[in-house]
């Protein structure tokens, strides 16, 4: 009867149909499951229905979000982690009073035993089971790096000659707890934090330990410096790499699980002068590949892309620097195309998402398994589709080609400036021109910017120099609202929270593929895709400058502006 009332309260939100609770009501019955459960594995409601329906049902409160300031550290530290984690609750500070947060609250168990830990007393709320546990993640205290380094300058003061210990006391040395617990903290922080990259830096006098977040270096940690061999070994061990190789780089992969997520840890080890550097790609392969949609490109930029790419055969290139976003786009472009109609293969250095229906061939240089010899081997599997990771020579360029003009769309990544300069990279690596125009058709330039945080940005007026630098006349600038960043708990006090791409696609035509059989110039080539409608990086910038999504200063840094924008 409970459940029933819930789904005539989502029947009345208008979630489902009457037609729909009565069908739900008897497969529930059948299967002897409750009714929530069958709704959302119908899809027919999200957790967040079925918890603000509980919460009228007991007239207790809702939760939508869980922000830091209604945690409090001392009461969530009385409960374990696990415990929170397997009955999915959180006790928290709501309106001044202890609250218990439950995606169910007719388990009361739990319930009890928590306000056993709190004399105070606790009042009862509901909020979605993602909410509780992202907020589990994000906020149990753990033993923070402040902690940790007290505990280690505790340690003995005792510096390591690492170039005379043997190999046996470097890994006893790596597997001792407090340094197995600080490289844990360091990993398990970073993804807390959202950080793409991990950098630990031996300097002369420091040990220095920064995060890339949202494309910008951030300190987090400076460990002491004696502790930076035993580090450095304890990752080498966790990355299968040989821990008494010092003069050389090494390379090497981890795998974790952090917060129920799979990460893969791409890491890179560098020799220097004050010891070895290590740099680790952080990849969450939970994540998947995002819906093409998902890029908040504009209408006329994703109409040119979904044209491009129902095209039968010819090349698709993503260009930009290190680190643009050039896979993700790459990816949504596949996971978009992936049908069981078509036969796609991707040969890729590292694969960094898995997508199911889709054969990924994995680089490896070592084995002589490079771009050109694993292109021209799944030449041979009769593919629709061909992912390309890179185009990083001529061979690999030459024999995209040709796969193109043998009736396949190729997919691949190139380093260039813009769209336009694309076709002379091509040239210059030893494609002749009349195969470039003959197989490319379509180039796809862009950038990251970082979004600005919802919850802190403000509205001001930019200053007429600052209009100026963006190409935006007085005229212009006072028909568009400008926002700008401050800075928050959410965001950590950066103003920007996430990064998006701001796009430049350019389609070729027949009057482009001529030009370029001409060898003509990358400037009058982008004069006539100009001319053709397309949007440059900044033209795009600015667009999402409009919409409130970034800021001129972000927009700034990765592109320019020759002239004022049309009024």
């Amino acid at each position: 009867m409970f459940e029933e009332k819930i789904g005539e309260m989502l029947v009345s939100w208008g979630t489902i149909t009457p037609e729909q609770l009565e069908d739900v009501i008897h497969e529930s019955q059948r299967l002897k499951q409750p009714l929530s459960r069958v709704l959302l594995e119908r899809k027919l409601a999200l957790q967040e229905d079925i918890a603000r329906a509980l919460a009228v049902q007991l007239e207790i409160p809702f939760v939508e979000r869980i922000l830091e300031n209604m945690v409090d550290q001392v009461i969530l530290g009385k409960v374990s982690f696990q415990f929170l984690r397997r009955h999915v609750i959180i006790p928290l500070m709501l309106d001044g009073k202890p609250t218990v947060l439950t995606s169910n609250p007719r388990d009361l168990q739990p319930l009890d035993d928590i306000a056993l830990l709190i004399p105070d007393g606790v009042a009862h709320a509901v909020a979605p089971k993602p909410v509780i546990m992202d907020a589990i993640n994000k906020y149990y205290p753990f033993d923070t790096g402040k902690q940790m380094m007290e505990e280690l300058k505790d340690e003995e003061e005792e510096e390591f000659d690492l170039e005379s210990i043997e190999e046996k006391d470097l890994m006893d040395m790596a597997n001792d707890a407090p340094i197995v617990k600080l490289v844990n903290h360091i990993i398990f922080q970073a993804v807390k934090d959202g950080a793409s990259d991990i950098h630990i830096e031996p300097f002369e006098k420091e040990l220095s330990v920064r995060y890339r977040i949202d494309g910008v270096m951030h300190q987090m940690l400076l460990p002491p410096k004696r502790y930076h061999g035993a580090i450095v070994s304890r990752l080498k061990i966790m990355s299968n790499l040989n821990i008494a190789e010092k003069r050389v780089p090494q390379d090497g992969r981890i795998q974790v699980r952090v917060a129920e997520k799979t990460i893969d840890l791409r890491v890179s080890i560098l020799p220097c002068n004050f010891g070895e550097r290590v740099s680790m790609r952080i990849l969450d392969k939970s994540k998947g590949a995002n819906d093409l949609e998902s890029l908040k490109m504009s209408e006329l930029n994703y109409d040119l892309i979904t044209s491009a790419t129902s095209r039968p055969y010819g090349i698709i290139l993503v260009s930009g620097p290190t680190g643009s976003g050039k896979t993700t786009t790459l990816y949504s472009i596949l996971k978009r195309l992936n049908n069981k109609e078509r036969n796609i293969i991707t040969v890729e250095d590292p694969v960094e998402y898995t997508i199911n229906g889709i054969s990924q061939v994995q680089v490896n240089e070592k084995a002589g398994l490079t771009f050109a010899s694993a292109l021209r081997s799944i030449l041979r599997q009769d593919p629709d589709m061909a992912l390309i990771g890179e185009i990083r020579d001529g061979e690999t360029a030459q024999i995209a080609t040709q796969a193109a003009l043998t009736g396949h769309l190729v997919l691949s990544t190139i380093h260039t400036n813009d769209a336009p300069s694309t076709i002379t990279r091509l040239i210059d690596m030893g494609v002749e021109p009349f195969l470039v125009s003959s197989s490319l058709i379509c180039v796809i330039a862009q950038r990251l910017v970082r979004i600005l945080c919802d919850a802190c940005k403000e509205q001001y007026c930019p200053s007429p120099q600052m209009l100026a630098k963006l190409g935006i006349s007085a005229l212009k600038a006072k028909k568009m609202i400008f926002f700008r960043a401050v800075g928050c708990e959410e965001c950590l006090n950066t103003g920007y929270k996430g990064r998006m791409a701001i796009f430049e696609v350019m389609n070729v035509d027949d009057t482009m593929a001529s030009l370029i059989v001409q060898r003509v110039d990358a400037s009058l080539i982008r004069q006539h895709a100009l001319g053709r409608g397309m949007k440059e990086l900044a033209a795009d910038g600015l667009r999402c400058i409009q919409e409130g999504w970034t800021t001129i200063e972000e927009v700034l840094a990765v592109s320019y502006v020759d002239a004022f924008v049309e009024e």
